[in-house]
């Protein structure tokens, strides 16, 4: 009689073992850009962060688009050990005024690229540190990415936000830009505010939503085990 109970508890663990991991995991699979809020007219410093997801091949090149369409005045690069960035700049077609001066180009794309014995391995992660400022007044900065791996894939996270909330096959880093409030429209003003919002973002680590979906995936993963736990003691006293 116990052993129809204990594969039945097994089974019960199993599921929420895979009920777990597919909550869990599409959450860490893309490349994200953290933190994803910042604030309008602000300086500040995100990391592009680029998970392997090969088991094959490594990681060798990721590019980044900045949207044009939305310029940034001001991007510096934070220099990464064993890979080369370069950036190109576009023409504006309606030059927009950053600090008193008119901007007729802006960067509108950065590439990596890894030497060799410095890709992205299999089971590891990058993060990339790119320094933005002023953030354009819009609701959200879309960051169009392509991933190259060892074995010539492509991967192209360039799908841009659904609008009734569901995640798009191939995610594009999105960062949510918030109004400035009074204090942060002055500070964003004096000439000391890049330095101020850089060093305030290096102490966040938001993932674009990754431990929430996490941690509601372990609840329901010991949920699951609780139920099954249960189901077997009830039926070991029936026997």
């Amino acid at each position: 009689m116990k052993q129809p109970v204990l594969r039945r508890a097994a089974a019960v663990s199993a599921v929420a073992a895979a009920f777990v991991l597919a909550v869990a995991s599409p959450a860490a699979a893309h490349v994200t850009v953290n933190p994803s809020t910042a604030t309008q007219g602000g300086y500040t410093k995100v990391s592009f962060r680029v998970p392997n997801e090969s088991d094959t091949a490594s990681t060798t090149k990721l590019e980044v688009n900045l949207p044009i369409e939305t310029p940034v005045g001001s991007v510096s690069l934070k220099p990464v050990p064993g890979w080369t960035a370069a950036t190109e700049k576009s023409k504006l077609d309606t030059p927009v005024e950053v600090h008193g001066a008119p901007l007729t180009e802006a960067v509108s794309k950065i590439t990596w690229t890894a030497a060799k014995g410095s890709e992205i391995k299999p089971g590891t992660f990058q993060e990339f540190d790119v320094s933005l400022g002023p953030l354009p007044a819009v609701d959200q900065m879309v960051f169009k990415a392509l991933q190259t791996y060892s074995d010539g894939n492509v991967v192209r996270w360039i799908d841009e936000p659904t609008t009734d909330g569901t995640e798009p096959e191939s995610p594009a880093p999105v960062l949510k830009l918030a109004a400035a409030t009074g204090a942060e429209a002055a500070g964003a003003a004096s000439p000391a505010a890049p330095t101020a919002t850089v060093e305030a973002s290096e102490e966040s680590d938001d993932d674009g939503g990754s431990p929430v979906w996490g941690i509601a995936g372990l609840v329901a993963g010991l949920a699951g085990l609780i139920l099954g736990l249960l189901a077997y003691r009830k039926a070991s006293q029936k026997a």
